[in-house]
């Protein structure tokens, strides 16, 4: 079966020119021309991606993304923001949204396909980490990608997919310093470019998700001009940890 993606973007002209390139490409391709309609056509339809624009008519794309990721229906549907808005404060926004990759107008289309095909190839239900023998536990993490969940010492710590596979990236090398185009390559898929703004966000969730102080994170550290370090207590030290607050 030809995955399925869903289009939501009112200029007529771009929508065709996304539409015909993602069906030569193999793809069933789905278009609603506002926010409305493409969030009721995602609840219907549940489409494999949603490639969204973010100025639309009747509710723009950032609350349409937010009201997916809410939905349990849709909450895992990969999404693309397509859009004009290139200030790094839209795409954090987006980000923030729940976007999965943001990619601004105007683009190239070989690189809108390649950005397609990642997305579908990381979110194919079935994780990376799951798809190798590799590290899974280090002390008081362990993942859990059959279900993209953490354990964090005692607490289970749900994950969006991109989270999942950064935070895996990060604890296959584990103490060691891991630069922005690595991470790019291994967790979105395709080439780096200059703007690390994409990984910065997602640490951030991170963060937010599994240190005591986000603001001093002790866990997942950031190498300035380097890159990101995943550091962790070892068994041992959990151990000691637990001695000397029982």
């Amino acid at each position: 079966m030809m995955p399925r993606i869903l289009v939501i973007d009112d200029d007529a002209a771009i929508a065709e020119l996304v539409a015909i390139n993602l069906e030569m490409a193999g793809y069933e391709v789905t278009h609603a021309e506002d926010g409305i309609k493409g969030q009721a056509l995602a609840i219907q339809l549940l489409p494999d991606l949603i490639v969204l624009d973010l100025m639309l008519p009747r509710v723009d794309g950032f609350t349409v993304c937010q009201r997916l990721r809410r939905d349990d229906r849709t909450s895992d549907i990969p999404v693309l923001m397509l859009t004009a808005l290139s200030q790094t404060q839209d795409k954090v926004e987006g980000f923030n949204s729940g976007a999965d990759d943001y990619l601004t107008k105007p683009f190239e289309l070989e690189e809108m396909l390649a950005r397609v095909r990642a997305l579908l190839r990381r979110t194919d239900r079935i994780p990376q980490a799951a798809k190798h023998s590799e590290i899974l536990n280090y002390g008081p993490l362990t993942l859990v990608p059959e279900r993209f969940e953490a354990v964090w010492y005692v607490n289970t710590v749900k994950l969006t997919h991109l989270e999942f596979e950064l935070l895996h990236c990060l604890l296959q090398r584990h103490g060691q310093t891991v630069s922005p185009s690595e991470i790019l390559k291994e967790v979105w898929g395709y080439d780096p470019d200059d703007d690390i703004e994409t990984i910065r966000v997602h640490i951030r969730h991170l963060r937010t998700k599994m240190e005591p102080d986000p603001r001093h994170p002790r866990y997942i550290k950031t190498v300035y001009g380097a890159g990101y370090c995943l550091e962790l207590p070892s068994n041992e030290q959990v151990a000691e940890e637990s001695k000397s607050s029982a």
